[in-house]
């Protein structure tokens, strides 16, 4: 990129009690209490917006988006119920397909790597870094959300009803939606043993 592909300077970042609040309380739903209402399609479109603003090294955009609603992911569920039998542990893979169909709106994020352009593991990281922005903006807009995976992310003869082709990966279905009642805080980590400062 150089510096005629660019635009007009933004601006720059200031100082935000409100955004720092958000960041202090920010916690992943469980993606099984998820519920109505869910953001419109006006509203999905601003959370798609926001979240693909994030770092990619190169303004290469190795990700897309499906979004999915009620319909899309009970009939996903459906074709994944034969599939669970074959988990090491079929009852906990069935009762996982839970999760996938309660929210009124994921979005399935595709990690689509250019491999001759810059290192994958850099462009995955790109489609993690958009997950979690997809995460934040959900909440802007005062809904809560809940990024998981779970087998069905990882299972070869699964990722074709998913849409994922050989070269792509899934980064996380972004499950989206209003809670009943606030999700409990959990333990966090002692930065002391996390952390390092080198002058």
């Amino acid at each position: 990129m150089t510096d005629a592909d660019l635009g007009q300077p933004l601006p720059l970042p200031t100082p935000s009690p409100e955004f720092q609040a958000r960041l202090a309380t920010r916690r992943s739903a469980p993606a099984q209490a998820l519920a109505a209402p869910g953001p419109s399609r006006d509203e999905i479109g601003r959370i798609l917006t926001l979240g693909a603003r994030s770092p990619d090294h190169g303004a290469l955009f190795p990700w897309r988006f499906v979004v999915m609603g009620p319909q899309s992911r009970a009939a996903l569920a459906d074709a994944l119920l034969p599939h669970a039998d074959r988990q090491p542990d079929p009852g906990k893979a069935r009762k996982v397909l839970a999760k996938l169909t309660a929210a009124p709106v994921s979005i399935l994020v595709v990690s689509a790597p250019a491999p001759s352009a810059k290192p994958v593991w850099e462009q995955q990281l790109s489609a993690g870094a958009v997950c979690m922005n997809l995460e934040h903006a959900a909440n802007a807009l005062g809904y809560s959300s809940s990024w998981i995976t779970d087998w069905y992310s990882y299972d070869s003869q699964t990722l074709e009803l998913l849409g994922v082709t050989e070269d792509e990966r899934v980064a996380g279905f972004v499950h989206i939606g209003t809670l009943a009642e606030p999700p409990l805080e959990r333990q966090r980590p002692d930065l002391s043993q996390k952390v390092v400062y080198r002058s």
